[in-house]
């Protein structure tokens, strides 16, 4: 027999339970607010009766709408007037303790068929739920700021929640408007887990000199295509946010090193170097604006250019500089090696400039690496060696200019910026799938409404190809042997198979029925 959830509870009305009664109220519920600091949920009340009538101002909705979604909104003096409540959320603070007291509470108010579901961002559900008498009452249901706007919420099953638990919420997020997420209990839970990548990857380049945080910032705008660079996210969210999310999710997870904090973040978290709530961060704000961007050098057409010897890994590489090259009049040289005075264009994959310099057997000298892994339609970088010569950086830099494309130039790192931010992003998303927290579809649908990214982690990998994902993880496995590199099995397997990504499998056909 299904759920029927009609009278929903929040306890905790800062911005996220306002945000969680907002929606439950807009979409037909009776909701009661339930706040233990005097006054607070009166106050939620009053702004949420604002928050509606600017809407219904703006035309989203007529006037006597928001006076019928307000009429649902109740406030409750006590935890015993939640008694009647099919549904109660928890929005407290985040400390483990606190959830568990609450929640021994609830069990001993409600009626005995009432779901208890905490919007808990870190903690685990099964731990909320393990001094309860009945922990399989207990879900978890994720939202995330601002929840009207964000259009997904994580349903969590704890170790003994039950499925039709699950399913009612599921059902519920529909209702409301919300694209529901299954995950197990697991440390960051889909959203928050799969978005370790973006962050950790970009700090740790910055930590190896491999380019400035301006500049990493606009490799991942204007090459990978993010709507905002990792340390422009740093100082929008603050490091008094982000590090303890990193260092709890390491260390939930027994210091797997693909969850690495850096101690760049840790510096600036305990600098309180916290960006636009402090005035200072990696940029500076404390003009009002944004400062300490610096735009890449536009080098003009020289009067001369040595001509090109090409080495590609893949084909559609090789084609697309050949074209470019030869669209702007730069000569190729076809010679079985390179000649003395060629610049040797390198479009490779997970390697710094040495290692791809030897693999080619190439003299370091006349090398410049270009990523390729996002195509040549969109802002560029090179890589040379530590010995390439002056002159022939400068023609790379001024041939790939031609156009009006920006590019950077960073020092050498396996696998350039984007290549090792997206393999890493790609390769977590599989190694979620490879632990059945959540199925593929679920995974993908997350972290395109959770974090905004233009594809979800696994569709991603098919989009850039899944053997180039591959070659990149292989390779800064084997060079640095670190690993927080290591391919997914998930990943290999995959790619081995010649199968997209996001194939089902019979395995997966079956956990889904």
């Amino acid at each position: 027999m299904s759920i029927n959830i009609e009278k929903i509870a929040v306890i905790g009305v800062g911005t996220m339970g306002a945000g969680i009664a907002q929606i439950a109220i807009q979409s037909g519920h009776e909701v009661w607010l339930y706040d233990a600091k005097d006054g607070a949920a009166q106050a939620a009340q009053a702004k949420l009766q604002l928050t509606l009538n600017q809407l219904a101002d703006k035309g989203k909705f007529s006037h006597a709408q928001a006076e019928q979604d307000l009429a649902r909104l109740h406030i409750a003096e006590r935890l015993e007037d939640l008694a009647e409540c099919d549904l109660v959320v928890e929005a407290i603070i985040e400390q483990l303790e606190i959830k568990q007291n609450l929640m021994q509470q609830l069990e001993s108010v409600l009626k005995p068929d009432a779901i208890i579901a905490s919007n808990t961002s870190s903690l685990s559900i099964t731990a909320i739920a393990s001094t309860c008498q009945q922990p399989e009452r207990i879900v978890g249901y994720h939202f995330f700021n601002p929840v009207p706007l964000m259009k997904v919420v994580e349903v969590i099953q704890g170790f003994y929640t039950r499925d039709d638990l699950v399913e009612a919420l599921v059902a519920l997020s529909h209702k409301m408007g919300h694209r529901p997420v299954v995950a197990k209990d697991t440390p960051g839970f889909i959203i928050n887990h799969a978005g370790r990548a973006f962050g950790s990857e970009a700090y740790a380049i910055l930590s190896e000199q491999v380019a400035p945080f301006y500049e990493i910032d606009r490799i991942y705008r204007e090459g990978i295509g993010f709507k905002m660079g990792p340390f422009e996210l740093g100082d929008l969210t603050g490091m008094d946010v982000s590090h303890p999310v990193s260092e709890s999710i390491y260390q939930q997870y027994y210091h797997e090193p693909r969850y690495r904090p850096n101690i760049n973040t840790r510096q600036r978290f305990i600098a309180r170097q916290l960006g636009r709530k402090t005035g200072q961060g990696f940029y500076d704000y404390r003009s009002g604006q944004k400062q300490g961007d610096v735009l890449p050098q536009q080098l003009p057409r020289l009067s001369h250019y040595p001509s090109v010897w090409i080495g590609a890994d893949f084909d559609q590489d090789r084609q697309a500089l050949e074209q470019y090259l030869t669209a702007h009049n730069i000569k190729l040289d076809h010679e079985r090696t390179p000649q003395a005075q060629s610049l040797v264009l390198l479009a490779c994959y997970g390697e710094d400039a040495t290692s791809a310099a030897r693999r080619y057997g190439i003299d370091p000298r006349q090398v410049v690496c270009i990523d390729l892994l996002y195509g040549l339609n969109k802002h560029r970088t090179l890589m040379p060696s530590l010995i390439t010569a002056p002159h022939l950086l400068e023609a790379a830099h001024s041939i790939f200019n031609l156009d009006g494309q920006s590019l950077s130039i960073i020092n050498e790192s396996v696998g350039f910026v984007a290549q090792r931010v997206m393999a890493m992003i790609v390769n977590l998303g599989c190694d979620i799938a490879q632990q059945n927290i959540a199925s593929v579809d679920d995974i993908n649908a997350a972290v395109r409404l959770g974090l905004g990214y233009p594809h979800g982690p696994i569709e991603w990998g098919d989009v850039l190809g899944a053997d180039k994902i591959l070659t990149i993880l292989q390779r800064m496995s084997e060079i640095t042997h670190d690993p927080r590199y290591r391919p997914s099995p998930w990943l290999r397997r995959r790619v081995e198979l010649g199968l997209k990504l996001v194939h089902q499998t019979h395995q997966q056909q079956e956990q889904a029925a």
